[in-house]
């Protein structure tokens, strides 16, 4: 096993990290540095400008724009953008649904969404969860009936985040009712948002915002050429898509930076000549969380390190990263809360009135929005019960 980079990794990380240190826009990093919420725009030009370097979709094949890197580069990637600080990109179109359509679409499925989706054109959304059917996801009941040439769908889905901006919408739904097991009669459906019968309602969240929603299915048509793989075979589709998305909720390169600021801010808390960073219980809860997070980073290039003797995706041992990183995520905020102490407020302030700092006024907000870290992908007590089943055998 071999966890170290090659000289040529290590060159391709320089160039990364310096392409980002110059081509990142000033408002864009300036928002991010803060925790301001990002706007369509914003995530939209951010993906147009990766998408003009040729670097939005590393993964895909090449003769569909993908980068050709390897499996350490693309990680060495994700990381330095986390660590840099740059605009989300939105997973769903291009890390969710793409590689679906890679693997189980038709050529003209592939023809019709996979460049809009490179380009930006499309914006995407993930219908799973609905009430009732979350991590449970095989209990869902939208239902999608076969009329000849279209679905006729009914149903609500649920914590839909960012659907209030997406344009297109891929769909778990029950085709068949009758199935002897829940996994079986659920198919996978593209779904144009902008469909007469669609409807989106905000949900607004604890810190006051509006990332997810709630979406509305009434007698909505769906062409069947819409329906990614064979009817009622829509959990293969759903299995494959999950694994994707688990094994980037690590977030290494983000936790590292936040890990620094935390360091910062808390080396300026003096109190009697003293900083927090003096405070022993502070220094080993700090310490503890840092000493986890290089763990978590050791363990994710051995995964990396095996898919690149193997050339195959992990198994279901990826939960550990799901697991480690979306704790580390929320041990970090609780640090953080703990640092700035009284500062933080509970909402941002609307305009930045004297004495504004960006870092207490986005803190607690941050703080309650991170609470849902181990719950989305599916919550950590499943993770674990996945690890338990497939790997363990218990």
């Amino acid at each position: 096993m071999d966890l170290n980079y090659s000289n040529e990794e290590l060159a391709f990380r320089d160039e990364v990290r310096g392409w980002l240190a110059k081509n990142v826009p000033s408002e864009l990093s300036d928002k991010m540095a803060d925790h301001e919420s990002m706007s369509k725009d914003d995530i939209v030009r951010w993906h147009k400008i990766l998408a003009k370097k040729g670097w939005i979709a590393p993964a895909w094949p090449k003769e569909w724009g993908g980068t050709g890197w390897n499996v350490v580069q693309r990680y060495i990637f994700e990381e330095e953008c986390g660590f840099a600080g740059t605009p989300p990109l939105i997973p769903f179109g291009l890390t969710m649904c793409a590689p679906v359509l890679h693997k189980f679409g038709t050529e003209a499925q592939k023809e019709r969404f996979l460049p809009r989706i490179y380009n930006g054109d499309d914006f995407w959304c993930q219908g799973y969860s609905e009430p009732g059917s979350g991590s449970d996801l095989a209990s869902l009941k939208t239902k999608a009936e076969n009329k000849g040439d279209h679905y006729l769908v009914n149903g609500q889905k649920i914590w839909t985040t960012l659907g209030h901006y997406a344009d297109w919408i891929f769909c778990l739904v029950r085709t068949d009712s009758g199935a002897s097991k829940r996994q079986e009669g659920i198919s996978f459906l593209l779904i144009d948002m902008k469909m007469p019968g669609v409807t989106v309602r905000p949900l607004i969240l604890m810190d006051g915002g509006h990332e997810v929603n709630e979406v509305f299915f009434e007698d909505v048509k769906v062409p069947v050429e819409n329906l990614v793989f064979e009817e009622n075979k829509g959990w293969t589709v759903a299995k494959y898509l999950l694994g994707h998305e688990r094994m980037n909720t690590g977030r290494i390169g983000v936790s590292k930076r936040e890990l620094v600021k935390l360091k910062e801010f808390a080396a300026k808390q003096v109190k009697d000549g003293k900083s927090l960073m003096d405070d022993v219980r502070f220094r080993d809860k700090l310490s503890h969380v840092e000493i986890e997070l290089i763990a978590l980073e050791i363990t994710n290039l051995r995964f990396l390190d095996q898919m690149r003797r193997s050339g195959q995706p992990p198994g279901a041992d990826v939960s550990m990263l799901k697991i480690k990183g979306t704790e580390i995520q929320q041990s970090l905020t609780e640090l953080m809360m703990q640092a700035v102490g009284p500062l933080a407020q509970p909402f941002k302030p609307l305009d930045h009135a004297e004495g504004f700092d960006a870092f207490t006024a986005s803190l607690a907000p941050r703080y309650a929005n991170t609470r849902k870290t181990t719950i989305y992908a599916g919550s950590n007590e499943i993770q674990r019960n996945i690890i338990s089943k497939m790997s363990l055998g218990l």
